[in-house]
């Protein structure tokens, strides 16, 4: 081969070595960083990686929210129409928070219940995230049937 075809292969390789690596390290930083939606059923069943972020979407059962008397924190239950997931959050909640209402919560799972770092309330009836209006409606809950085309619908 060429000394100078030789030279140029070298730095090509050289180039996509670097461009590879640095590809890999910004995926493994991501990592850390990402968190999964799930169901409550997802987590009632243990399909969650432990110490992982994850997002739950569902509705807050009704008759389950209960607020300490001292301080923020807020438990309430996160169900699916199939199964629910106990929810615990210290910071203030969302004024759209309420019973009955679709939200997304996100935390780490211990021993079973999810400790909310972030509590997100839909912003008004009709919509709801993609993932929990399909866990609705696979459990065949009526707040799962067709809520997002209604939306569409209307916008």
């Amino acid at each position: 081969m060429h000394p100078k075809r030789k030279q140029k292969l070298i730095f090509i390789l050289a180039g996509l070595a670097l461009v590879g690596s640095a590809v890999g390290l910004v995926l493994y930083a991501n990592t850390e960083n990402m968190s999964w939606f799930r169901t409550p059923t997802e987590i009632a069943t243990g399909d969650y990686v432990i110490g992982q972020s994850v997002r739950v979407g569902g509705l807050v059962k009704v008759g389950s929210v209960a607020r300490a008397d001292q301080g923020l924190e807020t438990s309430f239950t996160l169900t699916d129409g199939a199964n629910e997931v106990k929810v615990t959050y210290d910071k203030i909640m969302p004024d759209l928070f309420r019973e009955g209402q679709g939200i997304v919560a996100e935390g780490k799972v211990v021993e079973g219940v999810l400790v909310a770092s972030e509590v997100l309330a839909k912003h008004d009836e009709n919509y709801m995230p993609a993932e929990a209006a399909e866990a609705l409606e696979r459990a065949g809950h009526p707040m799962g049937m067709g809520i997002n085309q209604e939306y569409k619908e209307q916008y």
